[in-house]
């Protein structure tokens, strides 16, 4: 698939990955490589994303077959959620502590899951694309305490989810639920979450086919990053 890319900085560092848009191919696109800005801006544009055991030898890049995506308009508000909401309970913050959110987002447990794929490698890179304006952060308080947020990257009018965590009831929904609404004011086409769950598909994802992602992938690719000024606080 040829993808016409925008945005002038990720245009100048793209580094081709192997082809992933046969609907029969595995899951695992490649390994290999680095964590580097170029590599990892280039993974997401053609729809591949890093995820690896610390233990393991090489980086593995991914691109699921189904794909999971959530529309931001599709957003599920279950009526717990719309109380907690206007309980003001929590007040949701952007940007502010993105070290914070990620080492965080290691640091929780999930089942089925032995250690963290965010190592300080991968919480090193990811960093470095919050610093040029990639990788955002949606930080949820209870008062003063970070209490559940979740990290992702932007590019076009595209957002990949990463990971989120919660300390508190329905503090990474909050999390979300101010990325869905960031998404709609800045047109963003939707929100990678990667792989199918119940607990995803609950809020409102979707499974794509390969072939069709990378098809809604290309066409946000074609415009410029519109998240890189987005304001803090």
């Amino acid at each position: 698939m040829e993808h016409k890319i925008a945005d002038p900085f990720v245009a100048r560092c793209f580094i081709k990955f192997p082809a992933n848009d046969n609907t029969d191919h595995e899951d695992l696109v490649a390994y290999g490589g680095d964590l580097s800005v170029s590599t990892l801006l280039s993974a997401y544009v053609q729809g591949n994303f890093p995820w690896f055991n610390s233990d393991e030898e090489y980086i593995l890049w991914w691109s699921p077959n189904p794909r999971m995506v959530l529309y931001p308009k599709a957003f599920k508000i279950s009526k717990s959620l719309k109380q907690t909401l206007h309980s003001d309970k929590y007040e949701v913050r952007i940007n502010t502590c993105f070290q914070r959110v990620i080492e965080n987002c290691a640091r929780t447990k999930r089942k089925g899951q032995d250690g963290t794929w965010i190592t300080p490698n991968m919480q090193a890179a990811y960093t470095k694309l919050h610093e040029l304006g990639y990788a955002h952060s949606f930080e949820t308080y209870h008062g003063n305490k970070l209490v559940g947020g979740l990290y992702g990257v932007s590019i076009g009018k595209a957002f990949f989810g990463e990971s989120m965590f919660h300390n508190m009831t329905d503090a990474s929904k909050i999390a979300l639920h101010k990325l869905v609404e960031i998404c709609l004011e800045y047109d963003i086409h939707f929100i990678d979450v990667q792989q199918s769950t119940p607990h995803l598909k609950s809020l409102g994802g979707k499974e794509e086919k390969r072939t069709y992602f990378l098809e809604i992938l290309a066409h946000a690719m074609t415009y410029t990053s519109v998240l890189k000024k987005l304001q803090v606080g």
